[in-house]
């Protein structure tokens, strides 16, 4: 008998399944992070603080410019998720089918965006002379390998929306491993540089993309995935545009503020630069497995709708709120406890390590405000809503790093001043989508089983 990963999200114990499906979530973003945690790593050990700066100069841009196409994933999950839950298999079928199609051709269209402008954009934020032309051949080979990217992400959020989150994790582990071996071979024994990272980097996607495809193509029902039938629904796609677009939008703009408090970064020298980076790589790490949460509560969520059991929905949100303030805090803390150790796997300079636990000392902190903030999101973009968080978050989280960045830390020019808008802006942002929530939650019928 064939083994299913499969797992229904409607009926049973709620905090039991929520820590089954979302403990492999944390762990895939782990390891998704690892990618470029080993690149950070293997430049900064074995290339200097130069090549440190120039990858992780890339970090923010390349956010801003992918992420709009990540944000479509997010629509697939929630349109198959509502549709596996409502055992509509024809509908969950065009819509897989339209959802890879659509990664492969986004793919496609980043390799020219990103080969063809990184130096404008770079330039753009304030790219030290001597860092920016190591950033620019990062950048070029890295968004080669997008449509592996695109397929990947759209192939394991199709996996989520079905409740299956450990093969995701198992192909990433495969991927990371390789990625972590050809990070060694290419900078130490050929001395590559930040050319051999972006593409051990880009060799590890190809990998982890075909793997994912491979078990679409190998499953069976409506998950099944045929090559010949690859074509865009129109109809699927414009639903899948819904949800995904605006989620996309909110990501490319959140990007869009991080660049610009990366170019703030910039100003203050590429060893500061080097500090920002590791502190960033590490928070990163926080930052999946709280991610993980909302994921968590999208694919639920939606299921559920799909289900018509609305019952549910307030208790999935507290259970993977709980989770995601214990999970913020403790890693959080974690995080500052071991920081110098941290930082010191990243750069053996005294300097880039002082900056870096000036920024992790307020963002760590206080991150599992974060976290409140997008598992709430979560739930509203499960429930249908996806322009309305889109507004919130571009106001209250976007919005309120760029007044800042041209009030506050204009008057007073310190990184502590600049780290500080993280924290303001997701407290209250976050406020602002329970509000929006509990507008949202009372539209829904009360009992199960009714019209939506």
């Amino acid at each position: 008998m064939k083994k299913s990963y499969e797992m229904d999200l409607c009926n049973g114990p709620i905090l039991k399944k929520v820590l089954a499906y979302s403990f492999p979530l944390m762990l895939s973003g782990v390891l998704q992070l690892l990618f470029n945690a080993a690149d950070v790593i293997v430049v900064g050990r074995f290339a200097g603080s130069q090549s440190l700066a120039a990858v992780g100069s890339t970090t923010s841009l390349i956010n801003l410019l992918i992420n709009v196409f990540i944000g479509l994933s997010i629509g697939a999950n929630v349109l198959v998720s509502r549709y596996y839950g409502a055992r509509n298999d024809r509908d969950m079928s065009d819509t897989i089918h339209t959802a890879i199609t659509v990664s492969l051709v986004s793919g496609v269209i980043l390799v020219f965006v990103g080969v063809l402008t990184s130096r404008f954009w770079l330039e753009l934020m304030g790219t030290p002379d001597d860092v920016i032309d190591l950033a620019v051949l990062y950048m070029s080979i890295y968004f080669a390998g997008m449509p592996a990217t695109m397929a990947y992400n759209f192939g394991s959020a199709i996996l989520r929306a079905v409740g299956d989150t450990r093969r995701p994790l198992y192909f990433l582990t495969v991927a990371g491993v390789i990625n972590a071996c050809l990070n060694l071979v290419f900078v130490i024994q050929f001395h590559m540089d930040v050319a051999g990272v972006a593409l051990a980097t880009v060799i590890s996607q190809c990998i982890s993309a075909v793997l994912v495809l491979r078990c679409l193509i190998r499953s069976e029902g409506a998950l099944h995935l045929d090559l010949r039938r690859l074509r865009i629904d129109r109809r699927k796609f414009q639903m899948i545009l819904q949800v995904g677009l605006p989620a996309g939008v909110q990501g490319a703009i959140f990007a869009s503020s991080n660049v610009l408090i990366q170019s703030s970064v910039n100003s203050f020298g590429s060893i500061a630069m080097a500090g920002n980076t590791a502190s960033q790589n590490i928070e990163n790490f926080v930052y999946a497995s709280m991610n993980a949460l909302y994921q968590t509560n999208l694919s639920f969520t939606s299921q559920n709708i799909g289900a018509k059991k609305y019952t549910r929905i307030n208790r999935i949100l507290l259970t993977c709120q709980c989770t995601v303030v214990c999970v913020g805090l403790v890693l959080g803390m974690a995080a500052i406890l071991n920081g110098p150790m941290l930082l010191h796997i990243y750069s053996e300079d005294p300097e880039v390590i002082a900056y870096g636990l000036r920024r992790m000392s307020i963002i760590c902190t206080t991150y599992f405000l974060c976290g409140i903030m997008d598992t709430m999101v979560g739930s509203l973009r499960g429930m249908g809503y996806s322009i309305l968080p889109t507004i919130v978050s571009l106001t209250g989280a976007c919005g309120l790093r760029v007044i800042w960045i041209f009030t506050i830390f204009a008057m007073e020019r310190t990184l502590f001043v600049l780290y500080l808008s993280y924290p303001v802006s997701w407290a209250v942002t976050a406020i602002a989508h329970i509000i929006c929530y509990e507008h949202g939650r009372r539209r829904l019928p009360k009992e199960d089983g009714a019209v939506a």
